[in-house]
């Protein structure tokens, strides 16, 4: 059943690079045999290689960087879930240690009568009883790649530290973070369609990244149809980036609440929490990330992260700020990148003092 000549190695291309990938690859392996889209499957070329299968992978990988995924075919069966199933389990008895973890990746192409659910639990099931492994679908030791295209499919096995994932071990959900802070944002006013443009962009920058709230904060009177102006922009540019998350996230998504306050009551008015403000008079970030990080890991409630606009932040409310930081020296941010770059720095200086907290937590 095991095809022992199939000297088979699978490249994986952005939409319409696969003819690119397959001129490169051909130079690495004049005397191969490449299918390129095969049964016009984009993405996809199948190389049938003259020379070691391995040593050819190890060099697309080195040397064509329009493959996005290069998998060895250790062998190659016919689309038949016990037939995948047994040729899996035996393959893997060869390559998957009984202490290690795995999980089943199964990309259909064609028509069949079972699914890539099917396949993932019959091929999972038979390689866990022939291993003595355990199951990890999310940050597995080793995974099984079962790559069927139409009546055929190939067998692959490569270790799970090769997967890029957006979040694995090591790595802490800053949104948690963001989650606590409240961005107070001077108003961007003047002329009418700048006053739109702001708004929508500073809109999309907060949601973005999830913070408590926004509060917009004149100062004294300010002309209505401009603040009301940028308030539309606002609103309009929270709504478009929300329904963006809310799609693609496998996750609840915050949508950022909106509120309008004087910048000079707000302070007094939150005089009790944490207030930082970003001007460039204040300390370059990464100087008092360690008091930074205790006052928000002290702080049980909300953080204010204050932001001017055309004018920056009155510097009489740097008297009651626990902080004025600085996160660009010789740079002045222009205002619809403030706070977005404000949060990116303080997720940088604190990202590993939070995955060790966490870490303590669990352990401790």
């Amino acid at each position: 059943m095991l095809v022992s000549e199939c000297n088979v190695v699978l490249v994986k291309t952005v939409l319409g690079m696969e003819n690119v990938a397959a001129s490169y690859i051909e130079e690495l392996d004049p005397n191969s045999k490449i299918h390129v889209a095969p049964y016009g499957l984009k993405g996809l070329v199948i190389v049938e290689a003259s020379k070691d299968k391995y040593e050819l992978a190890r060099e697309i990988e080195e040397k064509v960087p329009e493959a996005e995924k290069v998998l060895v075919a250790e062998a190659c069966v016919n689309a038949d879930l016990q037939e995948m199933a047994k040729v899996a389990a035996e393959i893997a008895k060869k390559h998957i240690g009984s202490q290690e973890t795995f999980a089943v990746r199964t990309v259909r192409r064609g028509r069949h009568n079972f699914t890539s659910i099917d396949v993932n639990v019959v091929v999972g099931d038979a390689v866990r009883r022939a291993t003595g492994a355990s199951v990890n679908l999310r940050f597995p030791d080793k995974v099984v790649a079962v790559e069927i295209v139409h009546d055929k499919a190939y067998i692959c096995i490569y270790p799970g530290k090769k997967e890029w994932k957006k979040m694995r071990p090591g790595k802490y959900p800053l949104y948690k973070v963001f989650r606590r802070f409240a961005v107070v944002q001077m108003p961007y006013l003047g002329p009418l369609d700048a006053c739109k443009t702001m708004g929508m962009r500073i809109g999309r920058e907060v949601q973005n990244f999830e913070v408590r709230e926004l509060v917009i904060a004149p100062i004294g009177v300010v002309d209505a149809l401009q603040l009301k102006t940028f308030l539309d922009g606002v609103f309009e540019g929270i709504e478009s980036r929300y329904e963006v998350q809310r799609k693609s996230y496998g996750r609840d998504v915050h949508k950022v609440k909106v509120y309008v306050q004087d910048l000079y009551q707000l302070v007094r008015d939150r005089r009790n929490e944490v207030i930082i403000v970003f001007e460039p008079e204040g300390e370059y970030v990464s100087k008092v990330a360690d008091k930074l990080y205790e006052l928000i890991r002290e702080s049980k409630g909300r953080i204010n992260l204050l932001f001017g606009s055309r004018e920056g932040i009155p510097q009489g409310v740097y008297r009651f700020a626990d902080l004025v930081l600085d996160i660009a020296p010789g740079v002045t941010l222009s205002t619809e990148y403030a706070a977005a770059a404000a949060l990116i720095a303080i997720g940088t200086v604190l990202h590993d003092r939070l995955v060790e907290e966490e870490s303590s937590e669990v352990t401790g």
